[in-house]
């Protein structure tokens, strides 16, 4: 590993623009290699197999692009795939996922005692947040809702998101019933922060991954002595797995220009 190197991030689309957008911004200095696989998105309506194996085949793509680290820009990856691929990479790079970021946060946020999560099916059935919130907090009541549809309405720029009112009809869950903080346990759910805000009146606070990832990524590369220092005009190189408007529409509302997107089936 080299401070000179890039970092690797991944998703299964549009989500992740908004971990590496975060990233970009604290480390405005670092080359970012992204891959969308919107080939098989989403990846929360997927097996956990699945989701394992596309993960492991995108960290094997980064790892030959010489990424000094990997961020797991999706819930559900980080969910049911981190461990596997810490054991693959060994040591070779850092490894960070979306989940982490929030648990951290959690813990030094004594006001917290009713905190609810939204997430995919895979990242919510998985357990995940609630196992690690009660390992740091056995205080605080957590309260785990699914919302499979949003994803894929986000991903697709679906209008029938605002107009029928599906945040809403989530969120007016009983399971979310008295929360005092939500998390977006999924990298899509940024884009939507405006309209679940207006739907709790800004008094619930929102908790995402992309508010704390960008410090926590440059803390440790600090650490080890891979910050890229000096200011470069490198372009960042966007892969997908399937080439749509939509990605190319979104990648350019986060990074305007000094991008390379291209599409790279690693699955064939």
């Amino acid at each position: 590993m080299n401070a000179e190197d890039p970092i690797g991030i991944f998703d299964s689309g549009i989500g992740g623009l908004t971990v590496a957008y975060a990233i970009n911004k604290v480390l405005p200095n670092e080359k970012i290699v992204y891959f969308g696989d919107t080939q098989h998105l989403p990846y929360g309506n997927k097996s956990i197999e699945k989701i394992q194996n596309y993960s492991i085949k995108i960290v094997d793509f980064l790892l030959k692009k010489k990424c000094k680290a990997i961020i797991i820009a999706c819930n559900s990856a980080s969910s049911v795939a981190y461990q596997q691929i810490v054991k693959k990479v060994e040591n070779e790079v850092l490894v960070f996922d979306v989940i982490n970021p929030v648990i951290n946060y959690i813990s030094t946020r004594k006001h917290i005692q009713h905190i609810g999560v939204i997430g995919t099916n895979a990242t919510i059935y998985s357990g995940i947040y609630k196992t690690h919130i009660n390992n740091i907090r056995k205080d605080i009541k957590v309260s785990s809702l699914a919302t499979p549809l949003l994803a894929s309405l986000i991903e697709e720029d679906d209008k029938k998101l605002y107009q029928k009112g599906i945040i809403e009809s989530y969120l007016e869950n009983n399971k979310l019933k008295n929360i005092d903080s939500l998390i977006l346990g999924c990298t899509h759910y940024p884009l939507i922060e405006k309209q679940i805000n207006d739907f709790y009146s800004k008094k619930v606070e929102i908790i995402s991954a992309i508010k704390y990832i960008g410090q926590n990524v440059k803390e440790m590369l600090k650490k080890d002595n891979l910050l890229h220092q000096q200011k470069t005009k490198h372009k960042h190189h966007f892969y997908v797995s399937d080439y749509t408007t939509n990605f190319q529409k979104k990648t350019k509302l986060f990074f305007p220009k000094s991008i390379i997107l291209e599409q790279e089936n690693i699955f064939s």
